[in-house]
């Protein structure tokens, strides 16, 4: 059996929703958790201490372990106080969910900056803000675990929704280096992008909502913050019962090696078709991998 015994969870954006579905299998599992929303709209507008204050009362009547914190992620100071009151409760941080978020849906060419910097606020720096902190102290404990929640509208696309999908997107940047920096201290960074009927997709399922459970999401998430989970960089789809994973291919492409002379724009478009084969492909899990693949064609 997978559990949290003795471990210490913070989860954003957990008033509701995916969070407050992370939250509560966390807590049931064994883990302490620090349960953080700032009580505001689909939109990121006004306050409330209520939302989370129930779900720690959830928590607690289960007979778990949780505090309640009402920070918004998205300025410095928000994300070093939800860290500190794990520390100053706790004692320690062994997992972070990043979950917060907000929507402000625009076509592009409608798209002003009081619909862009917001977003990216709460999805994007607001992870920033709370991973920083809690990364330092796993560095120094030699344990942790962080998720970042992405999106199909980040990885794939979808219309009207330009902001949110750069902020979404750009976590995966961020996991990207997180992976890498985190790997030797025992501090492993994937991402989760979920399929669920929440506040921010009402309307979305249509008949099939009772399929789309947040509760189906919160299974995938808590293995990849356990102990048992040692994947690194892994970006997962899940929702409706299905868990699936996304990743970056590198193609085996084109070559033409520089003693051959310069590549040309003649030789990309005669060869566009070899460029985007998916027959030969790698994943890799770091920049290094490029010079790796590189490496065997250019020394022949």
């Amino acid at each position: 059996m997978v559990d949290f015994e003795d471990r210490v969870a913070i989860v954003t954006g957990a008033g509701g929703g995916l969070g407050k579905e992370h939250a509560l299998l966390l807590a049931a599992r064994g883990a302490a958790v620090v349960v953080n929303d700032v009580g505001g709209s689909v939109s990121g507008e006004g306050s409330s201490q209520s939302a989370a204050d129930a779900v720690v009362g959830e928590i607690k009547a289960a007979g778990g372990e949780a505090v309640a914190e009402h920070s918004s992620v998205a300025d410095p100071a928000g994300g070093a106080a939800i860290v500190q009151r794990a520390l100053d409760v706790y004692g320690r941080i062994d997992i972070v969910i990043n979950n917060a978020g907000i929507l402000r849906d625009k076509s592009f060419t409608n798209l002003e900056p009081d619909h862009l910097h917001p977003v990216l606020d709460v999805h994007l720096r607001g992870a920033f803000y709370v991973s920083r902190p809690a990364f330092a102290f796993m560095k120094e404990n030699g344990y942790g675990r962080i998720l970042f929640t992405t999106s199909g509208s980040g990885l794939m696309g979808n219309f009207g929704q330009s902001n949110y999908g750069a902020a979404k997107m750009g976590l995966i940047g961020l996991m990207n280096v997180l992976k890498v920096e985190g790997a030797k201290y025992g501090i492993n960074v994937n991402a989760v992008a979920p399929i669920a009927h929440t506040r921010m997709t009402e309307g979305l399922f249509g008949g099939i909502v009772d399929m789309f459970a947040a509760s189906q999401v919160a299974p995938a998430v808590a293995y990849l913050v356990s102990d048992e989970c040692e994947l690194n960089g892994e970006i997962w789809s899940v929702g409706g019962g299905s868990v699936s994973r996304f990743f970056i291919g590198l193609t085996e492409g084109y070559f033409k090696h520089p003693n051959d002379g310069e590549l040309t724009i003649e030789d990309i478009a005669a060869h566009v078709r070899d460029v985007r084969s998916e027959i030969d492909y790698m994943v890799p899990f770091s920049s290094q991998d490029e010079f790796t693949k590189l490496a065997p064609r250019l020394s022949t």
